[in-house]
C-alpha cells in the first residue's frame, strides 16, 4: 500500500507542477510567442484549476491508503473526497485542508462536471468564455493546491519514511 501512495503522491506533486508551468505559460505572452509560437491571444487557465484539482484529488488519495482506506470506481472522486472529509470531521485533519479541498472541487466540477449533484453550487462560480476571464480562479486554485500538497505531504511523511519535502 505504501508503494501506491508513493505513486499517488508522486503523481499529485506532477498535477502541481503542470499546474504551476501552464500558469506561468498563460501569463507571458512573450513566452507563448518565442517558446512555443502561440500567435493569437490565448490562455489556460480552466487547465489550471484541472490540474490544481487533479494534485489535490490524488495527494488525499496517497493519504487514505495510508490510513488504510482505499477507494475504487464507480465514483471514485465522491468517495475519496467523503472519506476525507470524514477524516476531518473526525478531527484527524485540520478542517482548513478539507475548505481547501472543496474550493478547488467546486471550481473544477464546474469545469469538468466531476460531481454531477455539485451543479447546485456552481452558481458560485461563474466561468466566463473568454479563457483570460478566469486569471483569479486559477490564481486561486494553484494557491490552494499548493497548500494542500504542502501539508497532506508532511503528514503523509509522518505515517512513513520519506523525507519532508514537497514544495
Amino acid at each position: 500500500m505504501e508503494a501506491l501512495s508513493n505513486l499517488y503522491l508522486e503523481r499529485s506533486e506532477n498535477e502541481l507542477n503542470l499546474a504551476d508551468i501552464i500558469m506561468k505559460i498563460s501569463s507571458d505572452k512573450t513566452l507563448q510567442l518565442e517558446k512555443f509560437d502561440i500567435t493569437k491571444e490565448d490562455t489556460y487557465f480552466s487547465a489550471v484549476i484541472s490540474h490544481a484539482y487533479y494534485s489535490i484529488f490524488y495527494c488525499a488519495k496517497a493519504y487514505l491508503l495510508l490510513k488504510g482506506i482505499k477507494t475504487r470506481p464507480p465514483s471514485e472522486h465522491k468517495k475519496a473526497y467523503d472519506c476525507f472529509k470524514i477524516l476531518v470531521l473526525k478531527g484527524i485533519v485540520d478542517k482548513e485542508l478539507i475548505e481547501i479541498y472543496e474550493d478547488v472541487m467546486d471550481k473544477a466540477s464546474a469545469l469538468l462536471g466531476i460531481f454531477k449533484k455539485e451543479k447546485r453550487k456552481r452558481g458560485e462560480f461563474t466561468y466566463q468564455k473568454l479563457p483570460q476571464a478566469n486569471i483569479e480562479p486559477a490564481r486561486k486554485s494553484l494557491e490552494n493546491a499548493k497548500k494542500f500538497f504542502k501539508h497532506l505531504y508532511n503528514l503523509c511523511s509522518n505515517l512513513k519514511d520519506i523525507p519532508k519535502e514537497g514544495h
